[in-house]
């Protein structure tokens, strides 16, 4: 697995901290790495979460259970818990 360069949650400030509330994981209480990745930038941080939101909300042919099935089918697909 590559590693990246990342801002810990304890050290967000400025945008991230307006962030941090949209992204945080609630179950696991962390930022997903998925999202984490983003640290470093911010607006790239909000574009993830906008086409995320759009994807599962963004739609009128899928009903939101429909969209999750897929996501989840998708993620089990590639071996991804999130």
């Amino acid at each position: 697995m590559a590693w990246i360069r990342t801002i810990r949650e304890d050290e967000w400030e400025g945008p991230l901290v307006d962030l941090y509330g949209q992204v945080v994981d609630d179950a696991h209480g962390r930022v997903d790495n998925v999202m984490q990745i983003h640290s470093l930038n911010p607006n790239a941080l909000a574009g993830h979460l906008a086409v995320y939101r759009s994807a599962m909300a963004g739609t009128k042919t899928l009903r939101k259970v429909e969209r999750e099935l897929v996501a989840l089918v998708v993620s089990r697909y590639n071996d991804c818990h999130y």
